[in-house]
């Protein structure tokens, strides 16, 4: 399968790395890592070491199968009009937050697809990506349901050696993942610590209560997750991932921007009643961003 991953930072070249074991891949992402790409390789360094030689470049090619988005949510609206220009016959958006497949199916005419990724990455350098953690893709039709083209999908991914589960629950699945993200991501930013600092810590009512109250906006949505369930999923995942860094602590300690807005600020946003910590979180991540050059 001819596949391009658009957004080839920290997750973007791993999944692309794992993929370019088995199908013809693009890296779309910025220097100087793909300009070191295009000349060396990709190096996979961690849970698993290999060397890779897909092709990497800044802009988006005419045509592929598939489009990968892994871009932050903040600039998915820029990559649907990108790609809007390349001929696909499907796209597949594994990003963190809500909207985004909403976004890109507004400007595609190929079905979109949607997806989490468990698996860990941090992009130690140009050209290499730490294999932090293995995890689990799992993907399918952004509305729920069967979909063929996310059963052929799944089944490139399996071959290139990822695993990977299809799905019919979407809509429930991207809720849970908001929920995990609304508890661990912006706590552990805010108090620059990896996520195992969260097991019977200070702040571990905080990521619960975040995810409480995620899991109150899903239900008014329609979404059947309860909060028992949302809070396991935050306390699994906290113990899965000990030793990793959240995206948005990577972002915060890189003095980036946060995709605050498509979590904890997506929660605030379509919340019909208060969501107080929510709320809380959100306004502490935009009171950094809009000083951290200060």
């Amino acid at each position: 399968m001819d596949i391009v991953v658009v957004g080839a930072g920290s997750l973007g070249s791993l999944v692309g790395g794992l993929l370019a074991r088995e199908h013809d891949v693009t890296l779309v992402g910025r220097e100087p890592h793909v300009g070191t790409v295009a000349e060396s390789g990709l190096s996979v360094v961690g849970t698993e070491q290999f060397r890779v030689h897909p092709n990497a470049q800044t802009t988006v090619p005419v045509s592929a199968d598939l489009a990968v988005v892994t871009v932050k949510a903040y600039d998915t609206a820029a990559v649907a009009t990108d790609l809007a220009d390349c001929t696909l016959d499907a796209c597949l958006s594994l990003q963190n937050g809500m909207g985004n497949e909403a976004q890109l199916a507004a400007t595609l005419d190929c079905p979109v697809l949607a997806g989490t990724c468990s698996y860990g990455a941090n992009l130690r350098e140009p050209g290499t990506v730490a294999f932090t953690g293995r995890g689990e893709i799992v993907l399918g039709d952004r509305n729920g349901g069967r979909s063929a083209v996310a059963d052929d999908v799944g089944a490139a991914f399996r071959a290139a050696g990822i695993e990977t589960t299809v799905a019919t629950d979407m809509p429930t699945r991207l809720w849970e993942k908001l929920a995990v993200n609304a508890g661990i991501n912006a706590v552990t930013a805010l108090a620059r610590v990896e996520n195992g600092a969260l097991v019977d810590s200070l702040a571990d009512t905080i990521a619960a209560d975040a995810a409480r109250e995620t899991a109150a906006v899903a239900r008014k949505q329609g979404i059947a997750l309860s909060d028992e369930r949302a809070v396991s999923l935050v306390e699994r995942v906290v113990r899965e991932t000990a030793a990793n860094h959240s995206s948005m602590l990577q972002d915060v300690s890189a003095g980036q921007q946060t995709e605050i807005d498509a979590i904890n600020g997506y929660v605030v946003g379509t919340a019909t009643e208060p969501v107080p910590v929510n709320e809380t979180l959100t306004r502490l991540v935009r009171t950094w961003e809009r000083h951290r050059e200060g």
